[in-house]
């Protein structure tokens, strides 16, 4: 492509990621985009999302069509000054037509994956991006690294972004010892300890919202800031019986509807999502750390943690995001006195990274 003409590609969203399917145009031919406009709904085999622009300029020619499969990497948008002829954008075109076409991903970049031995257990994380400033993520309950899909890329564009596996998730060992805050703290500080980061960005998710507050908590001078989305910890309010329901599901039939109460759109789940989420049910050693977990989370069917006690003795910048129809722990009411910043989105459920990821993707670029 000249110099003028810029493109919007399919992104790598997962580790497994190969294609995605253009669902809806969002934008049209002469539309002037900016980066974070949206572009496109973009649906792959495990969850759909806005694909948003990383350029500046007009939208010359939209290359894909909707209900079309379009590898990874591959140019869907066309993006150039007003100052650039019809011909260089038509021969733009055709190049990314053509990579569309060929139904291969036009790069394998994507996250490099490592993992650090803390404790005697394998941390797995993947990494990805460049700079002075380094972002760690860390998913909740039954989750794992990929539940960043939608922030981690976006974020490397600014700052080295590692997604942790905690143990009893993802590729890290399923033996979680005790299960308490202080053992899955240390599997996070092991991983910033591994890559050789002097400060973080810390961002969590439910129960890895808990496990990084208690990390900043234990080595507050290694720590930037406290990202918090939908943390566990924050109330009493729990529905103890999806942890439950969870770690027992032994079957799609079983799973699908207790997954579902994570979204507030219950369209939002795959079946490619709930057969992978079987698969690590089905993985030894996984329920019984699921189970002690619950140790950690439950006391009954309240929830045992305090996160903003644990906050206290942190002096760091702290943000929390919410889903105001979060149905798995619900917001507080208030405020919770210690955070600097507080945002609960409409329309969203518990999963906001990924049913609303620029809210996260905007509050931990305002930190770094």
């Amino acid at each position: 492509m000249s110099e003028g003409v810029r493109s919007v590609v399919m992104p790598k969203w997962g580790l497994s990621m190969a294609q995605g399917k253009i669902t809806e145009w969002l934008v049209s031919e002469g539309d002037r985009v900016d980066p974070g406009t949206e572009v496109a709904e973009v649906e792959t085999d495990k969850i759909s999302g806005v694909l948003e622009s990383a350029e500046q300029g007009v939208v010359r020619a939209l290359v894909a069509e909707v209900g079309q499969d379009v590898p990874v990497g591959a140019p869907v948008v066309i993006v150039a000054g007003e100052e650039v002829s019809d011909e260089e954008v038509a021969r733009a075109v055709e190049q990314a037509r053509e990579q569309v076409a060929s139904g291969e991903p036009v790069a394998e970049a994507g996250p490099v994956l490592s993992a650090a031995e803390v404790d005697g257990r394998r941390v797995a994380y993947a990494s990805m991006g460049s700079g002075e400033q380094t972002v760690v993520l860390v998913h909740g309950y039954g989750g794992d690294k990929n539940s960043w899909l939608f922030a981690q890329e976006p974020l490397a564009g600014s700052a080295v972004v590692h997604a942790v596996d905690l143990p009893g998730h993802g590729e890290s060992s399923k033996d979680v010892g005790d299960g308490s805050l202080p053992t899955l703290a240390g599997a996070v500080l092991g991983v910033v300890e591994r890559v050789g980061a002097q400060r973080v960005h810390l961002v969590g998710h439910s129960l890895g919202g808990a496990v990084v507050a208690a990390a900043a908590a234990a080595d507050p001078a290694r720590v930037a800031s406290v990202t918090l989305v939908a943390p566990a910890g924050f109330s009493p309010e729990v529905d103890a019986a999806f942890l439950r329901e969870f770690a027992e599901a032994t079957s799609r039939r079983e799973l699908k509807p207790v997954v579902a109460k994570l979204f507030a759109d219950p369209e939002q789940v795959t079946r490619r999502l709930v057969d992978d989420l079987v698969k690590y049910l089905r993985l030894d050693g996984v329920r019984e750390a699921l189970r002690t977990l619950q140790g950690t989370l439950l006391d009954g069917d309240r929830q045992a943690l305090d996160t903003p006690a644990v906050l206290e003795s942190c002096p760091v910048p702290v943000t929390v995001l919410w889903g105001a129809q979060d149905r798995i722990l619900p917001p507080p009411q208030r405020p919770v006195s210690g955070v600097d910043q507080w945002e609960v989105a409409e329309g969203v459920g518990h999963m906001l990274h990924m049913e609303r990821p620029q809210l996260v993707r905007e509050a931990v670029a305002a930190r770094l």
